[in-house]
């Protein structure tokens, strides 16, 4: 069985600063994860968040829970 790569992805939102995030969710429903990485950082390292908790918080984004910087 082949293990599918991630498939890197960097918000729209993004303002191109270089201070992003790149999630691949391609892999949320096989291993209930979403990767997460520093674009900056692409070797670096990668933080695992299960699906659930990343729905929530892309959730909570959309609402304007967390304000703005």
């Amino acid at each position: 069985m082949k293990t599918e790569p991630p498939r890197w992805f960097t918000s729209s939102y993004s303002d191109n600063g270089g201070n992003c995030v790149e999630v691949a969710v391609n892999l949320a429903a096989s291993r209930d994860f979403v990767p997460v990485r520093d674009s900056k950082c692409a070797d670096g390292p990668v933080v695992g968040v299960r699906t659930a908790a990343f729905s929530a918080f892309v959730a909570g984004v959309r609402a304007g829970t967390f304000g703005t910087a």
